[in-house]
């Protein structure tokens, strides 16, 4: 082990682009040979940089140590879901003691023995990586297909069992390491969908650039090399995936890109009948589709970005009558139809809310109350359209995860479970709010915190924030046990929910993509600088985290605000925007462009993306103290990425502070796989940031 931090060599390298060369002499570290990575001086590298972070982090390791059992002991190490029906079976999910991974189980409802239907941790035994990606039973309850990855690729490969003697079937639809006839294959991805008689399923294949284009028909028993195509998708912009109508009568076949949609469905009894195309493509319209009986659900942000519900029937499925106009206040997230009822999900005021509607016009919608003035709620597993008793799921920052089944007669809400916290948990310790902040164009962006009770508002507490901000997706203000190590060391903990997620609307994600991306950024910045002057805490005492496209967020703001942060934690950080953005070839990048702009095509995307790239705009200033982590497998944020970050970072900062890159060498883009190591990895974040806080361990 060295303390010495490594120094990644410099090799000429420029492109030109719209009339602007670049310079970027560390691309080298991006191996040709992607996805194999086995270029002897990028492996050195990265190896050097693991040694040194292990160097670095050896002399606490007793505080990670103590943080990972406090960790690990607040959870229930025996923990198991509540049991569900699904037709003649109940299943739920257990693990036992000391277990990295999880038991599948269902016993008979008419009364019988629990079977174990998947053993997760034999599956998992000798692999550095496991992780199970999709699973259908057929609907007899006879056959189950699973997808599991064994490197963190994000490249699954289907099996089938028997579960009538719980016995792997011959077949196998293979991941990256298989062969498809002749052809090379790069595995599968996404859900899995039987067939109404269950003897075939559908799935989704990607190619050789991980983009799924084409879904499958597979026949049980046949040779997966005579799997039938059943719709290939030309633009490389949209993918496509599989899914049921509640009634589980259609197939839906979901043809999207980050703004556009398009769904075919196929009846469940036949999937080579011809689809029914719901409406096709047209740019900027987005829908979902679910049916009740003839009539199509159709769930849609055509004339507003709060959506709308509009109704139509299978046999014209184009001619759209509205049944749930946009509200202005109620941003209607989802739908999903039940024999007797249907369910409306959303946020109002940024706040989760369930509503019960009757097929019945004329009848006023049932909204599901829910105590805490913060807090998240949605419904849960679900699977019979049959039902009158709605399983849900609630929790709040100070509340921890409940489950609930609710009576949709009387509306009685009976507790199934409450997350069980085994080395205790006192509510009363600890105290949250929902703040509003004014950002510096007038937006209030809300702040959802939470701290120990009697905490004081002068300045002299450690503050961690964090925040996400991209496609959309919201960050729910949920309960966290880990949370609690921070908390128990005198922190508050913030939540930024900045505009790029959708956690007041749809509108709130446009205004933080494409020509608004800037906006996340600063958004991010003017809360740390609004809770400094409210006395959270004090400009250097913040420590922020981000991951992925949060990790860009990182990126920015230390470029931007580097005098603000304590402490940074850029998990898979989306770093080397432009590079990427540039590249078609790579995986995900055209199929991003109606996230970030095409930069090769449209000069003004070129220079907005080369404004705020991370990786483009390091230059000589004071840095605070990073963790930067990466995953030599990751399909979504390339290992190269968080590699050239760290290499162009040490050789440009003018402090000394710590700078810690750690690649997992045998995993992706979502860290380590076991439930006992992703623990451990935390730990070492949360261990950093009491490190370069002073804050004693």
């Amino acid at each position: 082990m060295t303390l010495t931090p490594p120094v990644a060599a410099t090799r000429p390298h420029s492109f030109t682009s719209h009339g602007m060369t670049i310079e970027d002499p560390w691309a080298w570290l991006r191996d040709p040979n992607y996805p194999d990575v086995t270029d002897t001086d990028v492996l050195a590298y990265l190896e050097a940089e693991n040694a040194y972070f292990e160097a670095q982090m050896a002399p606490h390791q007793p505080l990670v140590d103590r943080l990972y059992d406090e960790m690990k002991a607040r959870i229930k190490e025996d923990e198991s879901s509540v049991p569900q029906k699904d037709g003649d079976w109940l299943y739920w999910t257990a693990f036992e003691t000391g277990g990295q991974y999880r038991l599948w189980w269902r016993k008979p409802v008419a009364g019988g023995e629990d079977q174990l239907i998947l053993d997760e941790p034999k599956l998992a035994e000798g692999k550095e990586y496991f992780r199970v990606g999709a699973i259908a039973i057929s609907e007899d309850g006879r056959v189950m297909a699973y997808s599991t990855d064994d490197d963190g690729g994000e490249r699954y490969t289907i099996r089938f069992k028997s579960l009538d003697g719980s016995a792997d079937l011959g077949e196998v639809i293979p991941g990256a390491s298989g062969k498809w006839g002749e052809t090379s294959i790069e595995g599968t991805i996404g859900n899995i969908v039987f067939t109404s008689d269950g003897r075939h399923i559908l799935y989704g294949l990607t190619d050789e650039h991980w983009r799924t284009r084409t879904i499958k028909v597979h026949r049980l028993g046949s040779d997966p090399a005579d799997d039938v195509t059943l719709y290939y998708e030309d633009d490389p912009v949209f993918s496509v995936g599989v899914s049921e109508t509640s009634d589980r009568r259609w197939i839906a076949l979901v043809t999207s890109s980050h703004d556009t949609s398009e769904i075919r469905l196929y009846p469940a009894n036949d999937p080579f009948a011809e689809p029914i195309l719901i409406a096709p493509r047209v740019a900027g319209r987005e829908y979902d589709v679910d049916t009740h009986g003839d009539t199509l659900f159709i769930h849609t942000n055509d004339t507003n970005p709060m959506w709308r519900l509009c109704t139509a029937s299978i046999e014209a499925p184009g001619e759209w009558r509205e049944r749930i106009a946009p509200s202005p206040r109620f941003y209607m997230t989802g739908v999903e139809c039940f024999r007797d009822f249907f369910i409306v999900e959303g946020r109002e005021d940024g706040l989760d809310q369930i509503e019960l509607h009757s097929y019945d016009a004329g009848a006023a919608p049932k909204r599901i109350a829910f105590p805490e003035a913060s807090y998240t709620a949605g419904t849960g597993d679900n699977p019979e359209y049959d039902q009158t008793v709605i399983r849900l799921g609630y929790e709040s920052m100070v509340t921890p995860g409940t489950v609930y089944d609710y009576d949709t007669a009387t509306g009685e809400m009976t507790v199934r479970k409450v997350q069980e916290i085994p080395s205790g948990y006192d509510a009363s310790r600890y105290a949250t709010e929902r703040l509003e902040i004014a950002a510096r164009d007038g937006t209030k962006v809300p702040v959802s915190i939470v701290y120990p009770a009697g905490f004081p508002r002068d300045g002299s507490r450690p503050l961690f924030l964090y925040a996400y901000g991209a496609y959309g997706h919201a960050i729910a203000p949920g309960f966290s046990t880990g949370r609690m190590s921070l908390l128990d060391r005198g922190f508050a903990y913030a939540i930024a929910h900045i505009r790029g997620g959708d956690d007041l609307g749809q509108q709130w994600y446009h205004d933080g993509k494409l020509e608004k991306r800037t906006n996340t950024f600063t958004d991010f910045v003017d809360v740390a600088r609004a809770l400094v002057a409210d006395g959270w805490t004090s400009a250097g005492r913040i420590a922020i985290a981000g991951r992925s496209a949060g990790g860009e967020l990182m990126g920015a703001v230390v470029n931007s605000d580097p005098e603000l942060w304590g402490a940074v934690i850029a998990d898979v950080p989306f770093v080397d925007v432009l590079n990427t953005m540039l590249d078609e070839t790579l995986p995900l990048t055209p199929g991003e462009w109606p996230e970030w702009g095409n930069p090769i095509e449209d000069k003004a995307a070129f220079e907005l993306i080369r404004s705020y790239s991370p990786y483009d705009n390091v230059r000589a200033q004071d840095y605070p103290p990073m963790f930067i982590s990466g995953g030599l497998n990751d399909p979504r944020v390339t290992y190269w990425e968080p590699a050239k970050w760290a290499a162009k970072l040490r050789a440009t900062k003018t402090d000394d502070n710590i700078l810690l890159l750690k690649t997992n060498m045998g995993a992706g883009h979502g860290g380590k796989s076991g439930r006992f190591e992703s623990l451990r990895e935390a730990a070492e974040e949360h261990a950093f940031v009491l490190w370069q806080l002073g804050v004693e361990g």
